[in-house]
């Protein structure tokens, strides 16, 4: 896909990199792709990414996926 982007004042300063993870960032957290497409995007492993989500104050863990991981381990790990 490529995006084209008006030569803009706005924009000046700004890397491709800074524009994609910002891209990235703004559509995870709209809830539009997940964590791991969100990564590939801004071109950054996934730990990486998490820790840039942290640093912008933008959540990851949601309570959908925090019961989805409880179930999970419940499954691995009955009592």
């Amino acid at each position: 896909m490529t995006l084209t982007l008006p030569d803009d004042p706005a924009l000046d300063g700004m890397t491709e990199a800074d524009i994609r993870l910002d891209l990235a960032c703004a559509l995870f957290a709209a809830g539009r792709i997940s964590r791991s497409v969100a990564a590939g995007m801004a071109g950054m492993e996934r730990f990486a990414f998490d820790m840039e989500l942290v640093r912008r104050r933008i959540p990851s863990f949601t309570e959908e996926s925090l019961a989805e991981d409880l179930a999970t381990l419940r499954t691995l790990f009955p009592k």
